[in-house]
């Protein structure tokens, strides 16, 4: 059944139940801050975001990351003419400074199947970045495609729609 949320921002819309509510992201997303600060203590850092999912949980991400560091996003189209995937991942927009010797986070909202990001790391890694690492607010484990780790996590995910925060 499902129960409608008294929440302005849902804009009339029914939702099953809140998988995470505003706290506990927050909490969370200053967590996430502190390991990400700790697993960087020198070099160049680029947090890139995958537009446009990833905007909202990116711009409270680098409020809580304690060191000097770039941000620019990233914009890939994996869609033919329908809702389906093509299967073939093209950059719609490419941040044009060196990715060569700088630590890149590539910052995602959700990891779901993993084929997206699976090309994306491969594009970027032919660019010799020092390291490549993803963060995630949310990841579903059902990623068979994805062969990278995403190192940091948020919230393990439920199997099923979501929405809030971006998403």
């Amino acid at each position: 059944m499902t129960v409608p949320v008294a929440d302005p921002r849902l804009k009339g819309r029914a939702v099953k139940r809140i998988a995470f509510d505003e706290e506990t992201i927050a909490r969370r997303v200053k967590e996430l801050g502190r390991e990400i600060t700790a697993a960087y203590p020198d070099g160049d850092l680029l947090v890139l975001g995958l537009l446009k999912g990833s905007f909202i949980f990116l711009s409270d991400l680098v409020r809580e990351i304690e060191r000097p560091l770039h941000v620019d996003f990233l914009v890939a189209s994996s869609y033919g003419d329908a809702t389906v995937s093509s299967g073939v991942v093209k950059l719609v927009y490419d941040p044009n400074t060196s990715l060569a010797g700088k630590h890149i986070l590539l910052v995602e909202d959700i990891v779901d199947s993993g084929r997206t990001l699976q090309k994306l790391i491969a594009l970027l890694g032919e660019r010799k970045p020092r390291s490549l690492e993803i963060c995630a607010l949310l990841h579903k484990h059902i990623a068979t495609e994805l062969h990278h780790p995403t190192r940091f996590v948020g919230f393990d995910a439920p199997h099923e729609f979501l929405v809030g925060y971006g998403l």
